[in-house]
């Protein structure tokens, strides 16, 4: 079979083409593309005589499946889907796997760099000290103690709880299953709104779905105490982005830490967020760590094996 890599998997190419090797061996054909392209036209010519498809979070439009005339699998080297037109993957037959858990460490961690960057205002304090100031109105809260509101307790949502518990926060949950082993370390599940209206910072941990698309609306904003700050290393389009910056900019919650929006970045100057109070923003940033990139490819190439000897592993299609 034919297999085509789309684009590059942010490793260095050794490494993809090592993790490929035995496939190689077997008399299978791997194309590695090392320079990224978006555009549909692009995307079918790469992938137009490919048996499978690797893509990263490149978009995969009806149109771009459609054009891949010999397509039967896709790995997404990715853990959302949401950016594959999985209705066109249906429609022509086409598995798909995703690379679930590579990023469970690196998204939890940068959880919690948001939180203290605004617990602590380490920007403002950093701008402070580089202009001569003093740490006059910039003193913070501490964790401890604090109630954190988990929404979505899958893999990450569990690796966030486990960090919490070390810094001595007391944790609720909402999630569409309640898993033992966060009742074992004592998190209570309640209801959104009960959520919403208890915590001191809520984090989000939900795939982007049809059932989730705007979970957090204007509504479900207004429950959050104006102290409380909110962290989005999900997906954006689970948070009305817009009802979240008129609620930071009028002062009824106190903060927002946010590494996913309505679109990939580069973010546009006037997006609501840009410019509103009392946030700190990364690029889609918290799945990219040096070690999660190694494991993401690792894991792709593992269900392309596996696919290959009739035993598709991280179903999605």
């Amino acid at each position: 079979m034919k297999i085509v890599c789309l684009e590059p998997l942010a490793v260095d190419e050794q490494i993809v083409q090592d993790l490929m090797a035995d496939m190689k061996n077997e008399g299978h054909e791997f194309v590695y593309y090392t320079e990224k392209k978006a555009d549909a036209a692009s995307l079918i010519e790469r992938g137009r005589d490919a048996d499978i498809i690797i893509d990263d979070n490149t978009p995969l439009t009806a149109e771009t499946i459609n054009g891949f005339e010999k397509a039967k699998y896709i790995a997404v080297a990715f853990t959302g889907v949401d950016h594959v037109d999985l209705d066109a993957c249906r429609a022509k037959g086409i598995s798909v796997s995703n690379a679930a858990g590579y990023s469970t460490n690196g998204v939890a961690e940068l959880v919690f760099g948001l939180i203290i960057s605004l617990y602590r205002n380490i920007i403002p304090c950093d701008g402070r000290v580089r202009t001569g100031g003093t740490k006059d109105g910039l003193v913070g809260p501490e964790m401890k103690g604090k109630t954190l509101g988990v929404i979505g307790t899958g893999a990450i949502g569990m690796r966030v709880i486990e960090i919490a518990k070390v810094f001595g926060c007391s944790i609720i949950a909402f999630s569409r299953t309640e898993k033992p082993e966060a009742l074992a370390m004592g998190v209570k599940y309640v209801s959104l709104d009960e959520l919403m209206r208890s915590s001191d910072i809520i984090t989000l941990h939900t795939p982007n779905n049809a059932e989730t698309r705007g979970l957090i609306g204007k509504d479900k904003i207004a429950l959050m105490k104006k102290t409380a700050v909110f962290i989005n290393c999900a997906r954006g389009p689970i948070v009305d982005n817009a009802a979240l910056a008129d609620a930071l900019n009028r002062g009824a919650i106190a903060g927002a830490g946010i590494d996913v929006f309505d679109m990939e970045p580069p973010i546009p100057e006037d997006y609501p967020l840009v410019s509103a109070k009392n946030t700190v923003l990364t690029p889609h940033v918290a799945f990219a760590t040096d070690e999660a990139m190694i494991i993401r490819a690792e894991i792709t190439a593992d269900n392309v094996r596996h696919y290959l000897n009739g035993d598709q592993i991280n179903v999605i299609l």
